[in-house]
């Protein structure tokens, strides 16, 4: 464990999907630095094994597999490894996702949309339906979903994104109370404008013209955020502090979607 860790995690085995960088990445990183052995799935293969030897860099055990968790027989298999490898799994955090085309509706797509939810809505489905059993075995059993403040309100994200976002985030209350009374618990983040690769289009487009201070200007920190503020959100919601909470809904957004308005702009 790192030197600023409190152990946090000591003895529980995490999977962790989307782990090949950004928010997955620095969830890996903290949670192995806080004790906890790593399961890690992510589509870029190169990229998570990068992951995985700086987790066990940082003294953690840990596996990695190249999965699609849109293939419910994938995520099946990357839970039955988790079992094979450490037999218990504790937390579950589902951060894959990818964010669809942009445009009004006239040009959308339905396989467009069907791969969107294929991936950040029935990833998780197939994740809490096969891990439901063994985190109910832990009896004290955390899943996290990496929702969004696209599924909170408009204007962050295209229309399958932000619509994937929303339902990622009543499957997170309805499987609260599926899984409430065995201990389990089930919330979510929703970040805001963070730099990772899935908004690195973004970022390069405002730096190439000359726009990158405006980026996360209207909220209220007046900056984005680092996927590593999102990873300390998770943590809390894996540990044992948030032992009384579930079926919520955490933004960690700079003050976005406290208002309708602009920053400073109350009325």
């Amino acid at each position: 464990m790192g030197q600023n860790s409190c152990g946090r995690l000591n003895d529980k085995v995490a999977i962790i999907t989307g782990a090949a960088s950004g928010i997955g990445r620095a969830t890996a990183l903290l949670f192995a630095r806080e004790g906890a052995a790593l399961v890690l799935a992510d589509m870029q293969e190169s990229a998570l094994e990068e992951t995985l030897s700086m987790i066990k860099a940082a003294g953690a055990q840990g596996v990695a597999r190249k999965v699609n968790v849109a293939s419910e027989v994938e995520v099946k298999g990357l839970v039955d490894l988790a079992i094979g490898t450490f037999g218990r799994i504790n937390v579950v955090c589902n951060n894959a996702g990818i964010t669809g085309q942009y445009g009004g509706p006239e040009e959308w797509d339905g396989e467009d949309w069907q791969r969107v939810y294929a991936v950040n809505v029935l990833g998780a489905v197939y994740m809490i339906k096969h891990a439901a059993r063994h985190l109910i075995e832990s009896k004290n059993g955390a899943i996290v979903n990496t929702a969004s403040v696209a599924g909170i309100r408009s204007g962050a994200g295209g229309n399958a994104y932000s619509a994937s976002k929303s339902a990622l985030i009543n499957l997170t209350m309805t499987a609260a109370c599926d899984l409430g009374g065995f201990n389990v618990r089930v919330n979510a983040v929703c970040p805001g404008l963070i730099e990772t690769g899935m908004t690195k289009p973004v970022f390069d487009y405002a730096r190439d013209k000359g726009k990158e201070s405006k980026l996360g200007s209207r909220c209220e920190l007046r900056r984005y955020g680092r996927p590593e503020e999102i990873a300390a959100a998770i943590l809390f919601l894996a540990s044992d502090e948030a032992s009384y909470i579930t079926g919520q809904a955490l933004p960690v957004d700079g003050g976005n979607t406290a208002s309708l308005n602009l920053p400073g702009m109350k009325f």
